[in-house]
C-alpha cells in the first residue's frame, strides 16, 4: 500500500524516488532564511533548495557567481534549522567544486557538517564527472543541474532558452543518463524545451525537477521571492505569480510610517 507523501513526516531521497515512481508530482522551493523556510516547509513541499541564487535575491548581485561557500552554509544552516519534513538541498557556489574533485569533496563536505543538510546540488554533466563521483563516494546524496547553469552565464552569454538544437539537446539527454548511473538522486532540468524535458524525465528513473522547462518534468521548483511577487523585475514566462507581496508589504509600511508621523502609532492600548 502506498503512503501519501502528506502523511511521510520526513522526506528522503527515497521518498523523492518513490513519488516519481507512481507518479506523484515533486513540489521544490528556495529558501534562504529561518522565517521563510518555516513557512515554506509548513505548507508541504518535498524539497527546499537553499539555492546560489541567494546571490541575487538576498545580496544584490548581477549573477551567483559571487557568493561564496561560508555564505552558502549560513544560508543553508538558517534553513535547516527551521525545516522539520522537507529534504533541504544546498548548491555547491561557483568555484567550489568545478576541477577539482578533491576540492569538490571538501566543500560537500563542509556544506552537509556545518549546516546540517540533505544533499547537495552541482551544475554541469560529463565535465563535473569526477566531482560527482568522489561527492557520492563518501555518501553525500547529489543532485545534479542542466540546461542553463547560471554560474557558466558568462560562457553562454545569455539566459535564453538551452538545447533547442539536436547537438545540445542529444548532450543534455546523455548528461542525464551519466548522472542517472553515477547515483544521482535526482535532476534540476532550467529553461529546456518542454519536448527535451519529457524525454529525459521517460529515459532516466531518477525525479526530474523543472524550471522553465514545462509540465512533463517529475516536479516544478521556483525561487520563492519570485512566486510571491517580491521580486517584481523578474518577469520571465515560466514565472507564475501566486501573491503580490511587494504591494501588500509597501501598502504595510505606508501605513505604519503615516501612523508614526500622524503620532496614531503606538496608542494607549499598544503602550505600557
Amino acid at each position: 500500500m502506498s503512503v501519501h507523501t502528506a502523511d511521510i513526516k520526513r522526506i528522503t531521497t527515497h521518498v523523492i524516488q518513490e513519488m516519481k515512481n507512481r507518479g506523484e508530482k515533486i513540489s521544490c522551493l528556495t529558501a534562504y532564511d529561518y522565517s521563510m523556510a518555516g513557512i515554506v516547509d509548513a505548507a508541504g513541499v518535498e524539497l527546499i533548495l537553499v539555492g546560489d541564487s541567494a546571490s541575487n535575491v538576498m545580496a544584490g548581485h548581477e549573477t551567483t557567481l559571487p557568493i561564496t561557500i561560508d555564505q552558502m552554509i549560513y544560508h543553508a544552516s538558517s534553513v535547516v534549522r527551521a525545516v522539520k519534513r522537507a529534504l533541504v538541498v544546498v548548491d555547491l557556489p561557483f568555484g567550489s567544486y568545478q576541477g577539482n574533485s578533491r576540492e569538490a569533496l571538501n566543500s560537500a563536505i563542509r556544506i552537509m557538517k556545518e549546516s546540517g543538510a540533505h544533499a547537495v546540488k552541482l551544475e554541469g554533466g560529463l565535465e563535473i564527472k569526477d566531482s560527482i563521483t568522489r561527492i557520492l563516494s563518501a555518501g553525500v546524496p547529489v543532485m545534479g543541474h542542466l540546461g542553463l547553469t547560471p554560474q557558466s552565464i558568462y560562457k553562454f552569454g545569455t539566459y535564453t532558452v538551452r538545447a533547442k538544437h539536436e547537438a545540445e539537446a542529444q548532450k543534455l539527454l546523455e548528461d542525464a543518463k551519466m548522472l542517472e548511473e553515477v547515483g544521482c538522486f535526482s535532476v534540476v532540468l532550467e529553461k529546456i524545451p518542454a519536448k527535451l524535458t519529457k524525454q529525459v524525465s521517460e529515459s532516466i528513473q531518477i525525479p526530474t525537477i523543472g524550471i522553465g522547462a514545462g509540465p512533463h518534468a517529475d516536479g516544478q521548483v521556483l525561487v520563492i521571492h519570485d512566486l510571491l511577487g517580491i521580486n517584481k523585475a523578474f518577469k520571465p514566462r515560466f514565472l507564475r505569480h501566486y501573491a503580490d507581496l511587494n504591494g501588500i508589504m509597501t501598502d504595510a509600511i505606508s501605513n505604519y510610517i503615516k501612523d508614526v508621523k500622524g503620532k496614531s502609532f503606538p496608542n494607549e492600548q499598544e503602550s505600557y
